[in-house]
């Protein structure tokens, strides 16, 4: 006789099946996320134009300009997140 127990059943009423499981939507990106890659991605291509002799840049317009960006970005993408969630159906309960 074996003191090992077997392995559970891959059937049993814990574990949720297609039919009980929730719809769960896919998780997005945030808005921070992706104003921050774009703020990367930018300073990036600056640097890199300005390493080519292209454009002479003044570093202190470039950062006034990549932070009023960043704001505004941030600032919509939180009023467009909120207005989706705000039109998800409510359960009536507070």
């Amino acid at each position: 006789m074996s003191s090992v127990d077997p392995a559970p059943d891959s059937t049993s009423a814990d574990t949720p099946t297609a039919e009980t499981a929730d719809f769960v939507r896919p998780a997005s990106a945030r808005v921070g996320t992706v104003v921050w890659g774009l703020i990367v991605i930018a300073l990036a291509a600056l640097i890199i134009i300005a390493q080519l002799g292209i454009v002479t840049l003044n570093g202190t317009y470039v950062l006034i300009g990549l932070m009023i960006g960043a704001g505004v970005a941030l600032v919509v993408g939180g009023l467009l997140s909120a207005r989706k969630r705000d039109n998800e159906p409510t359960t009536g309960k507070s």
